[in-house]
Order: structure tokens, then sequence, then C-alpha cells
């Protein structure tokens, strides 16, 4: 059975377009990015505007695909406010291949400034900065030959992002094929005096050194069997095993003695309880190295519950801002779709004072839409309160 047909994009559902022109002095410096190649000086879509239609899509949910934000641009009210002639759909694909994705980068650095640090308690200030590091799958067609993933019928691209958990904002992100390795993505995610939290995935000893020589913090969950030599065993405080702490010891070496030489300098061990038994009944204890040496042993345990904000923000940009479906099958499209998506969380957090949330979300599209009121939009932000990042799973 044919799928009904999706009744057409009107002018009436975008009448909160006019709410983009704030993106004006973000987005003029990158008119004319991309026109070398156009001699005959004819071209229609530039940049700027290429980019705030993809903004367009993410918060207007009436537009769902690329034929959706063609159609838009044949509506009087976007040609005007975003001062964009009728576009046809080859030329939006193309867009996607000419325009440099990392042009944008600097905008979502620029964003990421601008939102205030919350205050910390004295207690907690040594997790002032504490970036969590993963990486999430987006599901790619199987002609997307450059999403290498499983195989030729399961394609998928991959976008790794450093996320700051008490911002709760990003602060890099890079997209890749599916297959690529987290940790070569890790690499290119830290910045010297960070402290970065990752999972098992991200297990390089090798790395691990080099990121203690950068130097900054990092704390990574390892195998639970994972060999390494005692230097030191440190007490538990009551506050740290009331976290969760089990263990907390220097260590010499990482790894077996027949295979690595010792650390340069100690490392540290520390053993949390998760809260589960392993098949053989035994508790399950997450072993989390670190070469934060003076951080007390029950900040170690809630860094790495802090890790899952990460996995929040994923959910929220695949499930909620729609960042799932790829409008394009190239990867400087892909690319692009991705950083516009984060500029438009950011752009959320900095409209409404706080970390996004689906209510909050869905209010801005009603407000765009012109369904809600600039004063029911504000009535709503007032009944929000800050909350502490989730402590999530483990």
């Amino acid at each position: 059975m044919a799928a009904p047909k999706r009744a057409p994009v009107t002018a009436h559902d975008l009448q909160g377009f006019k709410y983009f022109r704030l993106l004006g002095p973000l987005l003029d410096h990158l008119h004319t990015a991309g026109t070398e190649r156009d001699r005959a000086g004819n071209r229609q879509l530039f940049y700027d505007q290429y980019a705030t239609l993809l903004l367009l899509y993410f918060f207007s949910p009436i537009v769902t695909s690329l034929r959706g934000l063609q159609q838009a641009t044949t509506l009087a009210k976007v040609q005007q406010r975003c001062d964009i002639r009728p576009t046809a759909l080859g030329t939006l694909s193309e867009a996607a291949q000419v325009f440099d994705a990392a042009l944008l980068y600097d905008i979502i650095g620029e964003l990421g400034r601008r939102i205030p640090a919350p205050v910390v308690a004295t207690e907690r200030a040594a997790l002032q900065a504490l970036t969590a590091v993963d990486g999430s799958l987006l599901p790619a067609l199987p002609k997307m030959a450059w999403a290498l993933w499983q195989d030729d019928q399961h394609r998928a691209a991959k976008m790794h992002v450093a996320f700051e958990v008490l911002r709760q904002i990003p602060v890099g992100v890079t997209v890749t094929a599916g297959q690529a390795s987290e940790r070569t993505q890790w690499r290119r995610l830290v910045q010297p005096g960070g402290f970065y939290v990752v999972d098992r995935g991200y297990t390089d000893y090798d790395l691990f050194q080099e990121l203690h020589d950068l130097p900054c913090y990092f704390l990574a969950r390892v195998q639970y069997n994972a060999a390494y030599e005692v230097q030191e065993e440190r007490p538990v405080s009551g506050a740290a095993h009331a976290a969760g702490v089990r263990r907390d010891c220097l260590i010499r070496r990482l790894g077996t003695a027949h295979h690595v030489p010792l650390l340069p300098q100690p490392f540290r061990v520390v053993l949390v309880a998760s809260g589960k038994t392993r098949a053989d009944g035994t508790p399950d204890l997450l072993v989390l190295v670190t070469n934060h040496l003076e951080l007390d042993a029950e900040l170690v345990a809630l860094a790495y519950r802090w890790r899952w904000a990460v996995e929040l923000f994923f959910r929220w940009l695949k499930c909620v801002l729609g960042c799932r479906h790829l409008l394009s099958q190239s990867e400087n499209g892909v690319r692009m779709q991705v950083y516009v998506a984060i500029i438009a969380s950011l752009l959320i957090s900095l409209w409404v004072g706080r970390p996004p949330t689906k209510r909050t979300y869905e209010m801005l599209c009603f407000y765009f839409s012109g369904w809600a009121t600039a004063a029911e939009v504000i009535t709503h932000l007032d009944r929000l309160h800050f909350r502490s990042p989730p402590a999530g799973k483990t």
C-alpha cells in the first residue's frame, strides 16, 4: 500500500523563521565560501543560506526531508527572511559537497564560549571542566560507500563528541565512517589541560601515557581482568566507600610484565562497585584508571558516572532534533548536518539560558511555527530549574 502523500509546507508553518536572523553575524563571513569554482558568477545559493536552511530543518518539524527544504525555498516568507531564491533539489544536493563543513567548526566553538559555566560546590570544583568523550552511529544507505561499517549492506557514519559535563555542551566533534577508530578520534579531540572521561572502548595503554605527557587528565574504564602492578595501597575514606569505592591504589605497571615496561610515573587504579553481580555471584567492580592522583576517590567514582551525560546528548541530538535522518549521502554533507545540529543545540542553550530539554525544544518549535506566543515561552522557561548532571547508568 502506497504511503499517503505528505501535506505541502506552507508559509504559515514557517512564520517564526525570522528569528534565525540572530545568526547573521556568525554566518555572514561564509557567504562567498565555496564560490571559487563558479567562474560564470551565476550562483544563487550561498553557504550562509544553505546553513540557515539546515537550521530551518531542525527547528521546523513540518520539514522532514531535503525535498521539504526545497519546497520551503519556494515560499515568499522564507525567500524574504533568508534572502534566498527558489532552489532546485539538485542545487541543494550539490551544496552538501561544494560547501566545506569545516568552516562551521569555529562557530561551534564561538557559541560554546558564550555559555557560562555553572556554579559548582567547592568540593566538586576539580570536576569543573570534566569532558566525556564517546561516539554514536548514524545509519547510512548501502550505496554510501565511504560510510564503512559492518558490510556492504550495513553502512553508518559515526560522530565522535567531546561533551563538557557540567556546562552540558559539546566542545568538540568529528564525523567519520562507522569503522573509524574511537581512540584515534579521542587523540584529535583532547586539549592540553583538559580532564577527559571515557568508557572501555577507548582502552589504549600507550594513549594513556600520551595524554599524561600532553599534559591532560584522563579517567578511563578498563576490562575487569586488566593486569596491573600495585606500587602503593591508599586508604578508602568513609565518603569514598559510601560512593561505591572498594579499592584505591597507585600502580607502577599497567599490563603484564611480559608485555609492557614500568610506567615512567605512577598511575592510579580505583575499583568502584557497579551495583551488579557477575554470573559467578561475585560483585561487579568497575576498574577505573586515571593519572589524576590527587582527586578524591569519591569524585573519581562520580566523574565516571557523569560520563553518561554524553549518551543523553546523543539521544537528544538523534531522537529529538532528528539528526538521525541524513539529508546528504556525501561525507562532507553528513559532517555539515551534524555540525549544524550541534549549532542548533547550542543556540537553544543560549536562547533559554540552560541546557535544552525535549519540552523546551517543543515549545520553541511551537513559537517558531507561530503556535505559541513569546509570553507563553517565557512562562515555560520560568518553570524550569537547573538540574545536576545525570548520574545515569554504570
